[in-house]
Order: structure tokens, then sequence, then C-alpha cells
């Protein structure tokens, strides 16, 4: 059932992301995007996490204010274009997707 997933992962352009010290959760990156997945007790895949940004601060999550989209962190607050709102999203979207089928 991994070896299914791992391979569905793949064929979209998702890529593990090594984490010894994390052991509750996968981390998988896509074009800079990243999100963590929930390790079930027999390691396969659980639920995504809301997915976000690498950044030179780490994580950044996408926030609305208003109309605007920003991608925020400790100690960093970006503007996010339409172009990375909809990629986001189309990451989301592949990675319930290769979980779920």
């Amino acid at each position: 059932m991994i070896e299914r997933t791992l391979q569905r992962l793949a064929e979209l352009g998702f890529h593990l992301i090594p984490a010894a010290e994390v052991r509750t959760h996968y981390i998988l990156e896509r074009d800079g995007f990243v999100a963590l997945v929930k390790r079930n007790e027999d390691d396969t895949f659980g639920s995504a996490g809301s997915p976000g940004l690498i950044t030179e601060a780490g994580f950044a999550a996408l926030v609305w204010r208003g109309e605007a989209a920003w991608f925020v962190a400790r100690g960093l607050e970006r503007p996010a274009s339409r172009e990375q709102v909809a990629a986001l999203r189309k990451f989301s979207q592949d990675l319930n997707d290769a979980l779920g089928g």
C-alpha cells in the first residue's frame, strides 16, 4: 500500500524530505511548497495538513487579509501572487488525490 502511494506521489512530482527527527509526520515537497502528512502507526500515510511555502524563515503559511493573500512565517510576511495561490491549490489537490486515491 505505501509503495503504491509513494509511486503516485512521485508521478505527481512530490518529494519525500528526509527528517529522522520527525516521527509523527512525513514531509512532502513540490516546487517549493511543502506539507506535513500524518504518519500512521503502521507507517502508512494519513491526512495532509495545510500546505505552505518553504522560505528562508522556514514554513510560511498562506494567510488571507481581505482580498490579499500573504505567505507568513515567524519574522516574514510576503505577498502571494495569484499564480502562487493557484499553484498551492493545485499542490494541495494533487496531494490529497494521491493520498486518497
